[in-house]
C-alpha cells in the first residue's frame, strides 16, 4: 500500500505525449494555422495565485492555462483533464514542430511533504506501482481513442536536493507502437502544502538538450 507521501510526489505525474513525428499532407498549413491563436508572453508572470513568479527571458515563451490546454489535447492529442498553470517552450522553436518541446507546469495540493520522507522513497518500488497504474489506463485510455502508454523505466533515476526541496526523474514512454520514445522529465518543488511539478516534455534524442535547458528553466523560476 503507497505511503501518503508517495500518493503526494505521483501526483501530477500523468503521462504526456509530444506532438506526433509524422505529419499528414497539409500539415504545415494547419500548424502555422494553430500557432497563429496562440498568446506566447515573456516578462513577468505570476502563476496561479501568487504559487510561484516568472522572468520569462527572449529564448523562452509561456502559454496561460487554456493555450497549454489546447497544445496538451487539441495539438499534441492527449486526453483532457485538468488545465494546467501553464507551458514553457523554447522560443526559437514552436512545440508543433518535429523537434519542439515543452515545459507543462502544474501543481498538486496533498499536504505537506517532509524532506526525510522524499529522501526514503522506494523509488524502485515506486517505479513498479507506476508501471501498473499506466498498464491499467490503458483499456480507459483505447476506448476513448487514445493510444496505449507504457512506461518504460527511468530515464534518469530520482534523485532529491535537499538543500532546494526539489525532486528530480526522468521516464521514458512508448506510445502504442511509436518508434521514437516519449521523454517526460520532471523536476517536482516540494512545499508546504503540495508539489509544483515542472514536466518537460519532449522525446528520448531530446535528452540532453532538455536536460541541460531545465537548468537555467529553473534560473528563471521563483518559488513562494
Amino acid at each position: 500500500m503507497r505511503t501518503a507521501t508517495a500518493l503526494a510526489l505521483l501526483a501530477g505525474s500523468a503521462f504526456f505525449a509530444p506532438v506526433a513525428a509524422q505529419e499528414p499532407t497539409g500539415a504545415h498549413e494547419a500548424i502555422a494555422e494553430f500557432e497563429a491563436t496562440l498568446s506566447y508572453q515573456q516578462g513577468i508572470i505570476t502563476l496561479g495565485n501568487g504559487l510561484a513568479i516568472l522572468n520569462v527571458p527572449e529564448s523562452f515563451r509561456f502559454l496561460g492555462p487554456d493555450d497549454a490546454q489546447r497544445v496538451l489535447v487539441d495539438a499534441w492529442g492527449n486526453p483532457p483533464g485538468e488545465k494546467p498553470l501553464g507551458m514553457l517552450t523554447p522560443a526559437n522553436v514552436s512545440p508543433l514542430a518535429d523537434d519542439g518541446w515543452a515545459v507543462v507546469i502544474t501543481y498538486e495540493e496533498d499536504g505537506y511533504v517532509a524532506d526525510d520522507d522524499a529522501a526514503s522513497i522506494d523509488y524502485d518500488a515506486l517505479l513498479r506501482e507506476m508501471q501498473e497504474d499506466a498498464r491499467a489506463s490503458n483499456a480507459e485510455r483505447e476506448k476513448l481513442g487514445y493510444a496505449p502508454v507504457e512506461l518504460i523505466g527511468w530515464a534518469a533515476p530520482p534523485h532529491y536536493d535537499a538543500a532546494t526541496h526539489k525532486l528530480y526523474w526522468a521516464k521514458e514512454l512508448r506510445f502504442d507502437d511509436e518508434p521514437v520514445h516519449t521523454l517526460n522529465y520532471n523536476i517536482r518543488v516540494l512545499g508546504r502544502r503540495g508539489v509544483l511539478v515542472l514536466n518537460a516534455v519532449g522525446t528520448m534524442d531530446q535528452f540532453a538538450t532538455i536536460e541541460e535547458e531545465m537548468k537555467s528553466v529553473l534560473d528563471f523560476v521563483e518559488f513562494n
